[in-house]
């Protein structure tokens, strides 16, 4: 009996250890404010790769590592969101890099649902800009607390009180900051760490190695104007005192609460600020948190195994066809084999293989922990949102749709056939987009996506993985509805401008070419309640 109480006594340890090291996030931002170029210097911190834009022992080449897909490589920006998972410094860290392309898709909110904590990259040219305001809108919801790198200050940038006002007016956060940058552009000459009281330097010494940071009493102290001249030491006094003073000082507890971010300035495409900045994502960003499920909060330290699915990927390996669901574990430890159930559909499934991932590389691993996404090959009997459970069942919120903004017809340049059919099916199951079959008329299929390069995706997609050829004709409509009647009276849809279908589960769908034609619906319909997404 004893040996078996100690079993389970080191098990929980374990878990307990595990857990406590973990850090899972992600990194949001609009593009071109450097998103990319500061996933990979943490990367090179990491040890995890050799040359920016280059997977260690590659031999391809070189592109952003999180940029696999081959749409990707092309055009120089990231697509699809990518888990990269490596370990430093003691902890274990996955991060989820999403897309900073002006079109995102719903792959990127989904992402965002994975994590437990976020980083945000600002231009310091343009502070708070509006792809990023539309995806901090989704972190706020779900409460996930937020840093901030406030990047290129090796450019002229903006007055740095000035940002930070943006970022508590804006965003409604407080911002804390952590250093304060020595001038911008060609007159920066670093930052001044406020916490530990040292300047750090932005020039290089000889053979590429950054100048140590040299400790000082205070702003005041006559170091500082040896270091970086009076008039810069003047700014950074009167800085300090309206810091001290009036500005907010970081708190954990407020940052861990979502309420305040802590802010760094630097440069991540010349690698300055980043290795600081780095150490406290380590320190600062939360472990695993409880997820609230059907059952009531699962703690990450509960014994029994449960995690979710949020993104689904076909042919990530083109040669297998293979399709890959993505898990983030929540609970409990999972290991290859185990039996879990799938709760939304009360069947089991054995899990042969999990993955860990590295953009488009991944390996086998034996176990995983509390705040690990893993992949585990899909027999198409998992969907996007589903619970996966061992010992206690629990289900987890499901997962929802975003509205589909841009629409178009898809049609294969051949006559329509099976694999073209099941081609659109597995791009479905992705979530990449949402498929309408039109119930009169051509019988082509309808599809909706967030942005309009989802659309593109699509067509080079169905050419590159599948082999189909295909034409995107974009139609002009800005909506889909489903009507949910309250009584057994009829719908009533205008002469035109409405196109009706059937979705994926054959439920009827209305789309919408303009926003009076579908205003009009409303007001001719007070009897159904119409739905944005199911």
């Amino acid at each position: 009996m004893a040996s078996s109480f100690e079993d389970v006594g080191g098990a929980t340890d374990l878990l307990a250890r595990e857990i406590a090291r973990r850090r899972t996030f992600a990194i949001i931002s609009h593009p071109d404010a450097g998103k990319t170029t500061l996933t990979e210097k943490l990367l090179l911190y990491a040890g995890a790769i050799d040359l920016a834009g280059a997977v260690r022992g590659s031999r391809t080449q070189r592109h952003a590592v999180s940029d696999w897909m081959e749409m990707e490589q092309q055009r120089g920006i990231s697509i699809s969101a990518a888990a990269l998972e490596f370990e430093l410094d003691g902890h274990h860290v996955t991060l989820l890099d999403t897309p900073g392309h002006q079109d995102f898709s719903e792959d990127t909110y989904r992402a965002l649902l994975a994590v437990d904590s976020v980083v945000m990259v600002l231009d310091a040219a343009k502070g708070v800009e509006p792809q990023t305001l539309k995806l901090f809108e989704v972190c706020r919801g779900h409460g996930l607390p937020v840093l901030t790198f406030i990047n290129k200050l090796d450019q002229p940038a903006r007055d740095p009180f000035e940002l930070l006002d943006q970022i508590e007016r804006v965003l409604g956060l407080s911002a804390a900051p952590m250093n304060w940058p020595l001038g911008d552009g060609p007159d920066f000459r670093g930052v001044y760490d406020l916490e530990a009281d040292a300047v750090l330097f932005y020039e290089r010494q000889q053979r590429g190695r950054r100048m140590e940071p040299v400790a000082v009493a205070a702003p005041t102290d006559p170091v500082v104007e040896e270091l970086v001249g009076a008039e810069r030491q003047r700014q950074l006094i009167e800085a300090v005192e309206i810091i001290t003073g009036a500005g907010t000082r970081f708190d954990p507890e407020a940052y861990r609460q979502a309420k305040q971010t802590p802010v760094f300035f630097g440069s991540a495409l010349n690698d300055f600020g980043v290795q600081p900045f780095l150490h406290a994502l380590l320190t600062l960003a939360p472990p695993p948190a409880p997820r609230a499920s059907s059952a009531g909060l699962v703690h990450p330290g509960d014994p029994d195994f449960s995690g979710f699915v949020f993104k689904i990927q076909a042919n990530m390996n083109p040669r297998h066809r293979d399709r890959v669901a993505f898990v983030r574990v929540c609970s409990g430890r999972l290991a290859k084999d185990m039996l879990v159930t799938n709760t939304r559909l009360g069947t089991e499934l054995r899990l042969s293989r999990v993955y860990r991932f590295f953009g488009r590389d991944r390996e086998t691993v034996p176990e995983a922990f509390p705040g690990d996404v893993v992949g585990v090959v899909n027999p198409g009997r998992i969907a996007i949102g589903d619970t996966l459970c061992a010992g206690r069942l629990v289900e987890f919120p499901r997962i929802p749709r975003f509205p589909a903004e841009q629409f178009a017809i898809l049609r294969p340049s051949d006559i329509r056939h099976k694999k073209f059919d099941e081609a659109v099916a597995q791009l479905a199951e992705e979530g990449l987009m949402q498929v309408f079959m039109p119930i009169s008329g051509t019988r082509n299929p309808i599809i909706g996506v967030i942005g309009s390069l989802q659309l593109d995706v699509v067509e080079a997609r169905m050419l590159s993985e599948y082999d189909i050829p295909c034409t995107v004709d974009r139609l002009p409509h800005i909506a889909a509805r489903w009507p949910l009647a309250k009584t057994a009276k009829p719908l009533v849809l205008p002469t035109s401008g409405v196109r009706q279908a059937l979705d994926s589960q054959h439920r009827e769908v209305l789309v919408f070419e303009a926003q009076w034609v579908l205003q009009y619906t409303l007001e001719k319909n007070p009897h159904i309640d119409f739905r944005e997404s199911m």
